[in-house]
C-alpha cells in the first residue's frame, strides 16, 4: 500500500478515537482502496491468516461503534461494511443513502447522491436508522 493510503489511514483512525495498531491499520486499508462494501469473509480472504476471525470482527465493531463504517444488512442475513462518509460519529450514523447489490457481481456499493425517502411514523414512534438496500445490475456489469 501507498505510503500516502497509509497515512490516512492513522489519520481516519486517530480523528475517531481508535489506537493504531497493525490490524486496524490493515482493515481500514482494504476498506479505503475499495470502491464497494466489504463482508467479514472478504476481510478474511485478503488478509490470510495475519488476524484471526475474532480479531477481525472486534475491529469491525469498534470501526462501526466510533461512526468509521456502516453496516448494510444482505438477504442473506450476512453484513457488509462500508466506510462512512458523511460525517459519523461514535454512535451516531449520517449515512442516509441508498446501498445497490449487484446481481451479476454481488458488489455492495453506496449511493451517496442518492437520499433515502423520508419515512413518517405514527405518533409515538422515533426513527434511528432508514436503511434502503435496492437490487439490479451495476454500470460495470451492464
Amino acid at each position: 500500500m501507498s505510503s500516502a493510503r497509509q497515512q490516512e489511514a492513522i489519520t481516519l483512525l486517530k480523528a475517531h478515537s481508535l489506537s493504531v495498531t497493525d490490524g486496524r491499520t490493515d482493515i481500514l486499508l482494504l476498506f479505503i482502496s475499495r470502491k464497494g462494501a466489504l463482508a467479514h469473509s472478504d476481510i478474511e480472504k485478503k488478509l490470510g491468516d495475519r488476524y484471526d476471525r475474532v480479531t477481525i470482527y472486534r475491529t469491525l465493531q469498534a470501526f462501526v461503534d466510533k461512526g468509521l463504517i456502516h453496516s448494510i444488512p444482505s438477504k442473506d442475513n450476512s453484513i457488509r461494511y462500508a466506510l462512512c462518509k458523511d460525517d459519523c460519529a461514535s454512535g451516531h450514523h449520517h449515512d442516509h443513502h441508498i446501498h445497490f447489490v449487484c446481481k451479476t457481481c454481488d458488489n455492495t456499493y453506496c449511493l451517496d447522491e442518492v437520499a433515502t425517502p423520508s419515512v413518517k411514523l405514527p405518533k409515538g414512534y422515533t426513527v434511528n436508522q432508514v436503511e434502503m438496500v435496492v437490487s439490479g445490475v451495476c454500470q460495470a456489469c451492464q
